[in-house]
């Protein structure tokens, strides 16, 4: 009997009389299936590796833009950019005059050979302008008027007077409602003596009186002791504001002085 090692003849002649239920028999048995499974499978993989190139190079590149070359191209017409004004740069030249212009030259009596430049003459200067300088005139220019810098209202500056004016001198003399004899009278109503016998004297204060009326720089020039300038000050600080001063019909600041005559009941 021929024996064919191919095919799964001989494995019965070796497991004659064997446990074929033992795992060896099982995979011997289907060695040949997984061989030939196993040949199959790497030839397609051994294919696939050789010809990845060829696929590769036949494939699209998906990176390349598209490009759409059926854009139209519409031109823009941009407005003219403005020009900033720098700062201290030289103003335009003006523009030509409508008329030709002339240099006018000093007529001076000179040498001839010293002439460096003649005077125009007659015939020169009819219908035309005379200037520093010649100028080709240009007839469909635009008459223009220079204006003044700056096109708002124009206000006077009027410096505000701070001056401390004397009673003496001035038009209208800062004055307390009612009077100078309604003042005293405050005064005296509000200003408490000190209890000291004997104590008598004149208190010498001045003060400022403001373009609001209000009394302000309060100062003691001489009292008599026993807190009768502080005393003076503190009256006059809650003292009603006056009518203020005037001169050339605007209000202004006086220096105001003022004598309190200071005698304790005996």
């Amino acid at each position: 009997m021929k024996l064919d090692i191919i095919k799964n003849q001989w494995l019965d002649i070796v497991f004659e009389g064997r446990n074929k239920i033992y795992g060896a028999y099982e995979l011997r048995k289907s060695n040949t299936k997984t061989t030939v499974r196993s040949l199959i499978v790497g030839s397609v993989i051994f294919s696939l590796a050789v010809a990845a190139p060829l696929i590769a190079s036949i494939l699209p590149d998906s990176g390349d833009d598209v490009v759409n070359n059926d854009v139209k191209i519409t031109t823009v017409k941009l407005p003219p950019k403005k020009q900033e004004v720098q700062p201290n740069m030289p103003p335009p030249p003006p523009p030509p005059p409508k008329v030709d212009q002339v240099k006018f030259v000093k007529p001076v009596v000179a040498k001839s050979e010293e002439i460096t430049e003649e005077p125009p003459k007659i015939l020169d200067l009819k219908e035309k302008k005379i200037g520093s300088e010649t100028i080709k005139g240009d007839p469909d220019a635009v008459l223009t008027v220079d204006e003044p810098v700056g096109k708002g209202p124009v206000q006077e500056i009027i410096a505000e007077d701070n001056n401390v004016y004397n009673t003496a001198g001035i038009e209208v003399k800062p004055d307390f409602p009612g009077g100078i004899e309604k003042f005293y009278k405050f005064v005296g109503n509000n200003y408490k003596t000190p209890d000291e016998e004997g104590l008598k004297g004149k208190v010498y204060v001045t003060f400022v009186v403001e373009k609001d009326g209000s009394l302000t720089d309060i100062k003691v020039l001489r009292d008599i002791g026993y807190g009768t300038g502080a005393e003076a000050i503190r009256v006059l600080k809650k003292c009603p504001k006056w009518t203020p001063g005037e001169q050339n019909g605007k209000k202004v600041r006086v220096l105001y002085s003022l004598p309190i005559t200071i005698q304790s009941a005996e």
